[in-house]
């Protein structure tokens, strides 16, 4: 039961380290079109 107090605080810090790379990726255009790039891999150059 002592193991919690670890793994609850931990597992809260992670899931706010998941939000915040979500969020910068968000704010730096990774997603902004996606379908291009599965468009490029099928096109010879």
């Amino acid at each position: 039961m002592d193991v919690l107090y670890l793994l609850i605080p931990i597992s809260v810090l992670l899931v706010f380290a998941i939000m915040g790379v979500f969020w910068w990726a968000l704010q730096a255009g990774q997603f902004d079109n996606i379908e291009r790039e599965g468009e490029r891999i099928l096109r010879g150059d």
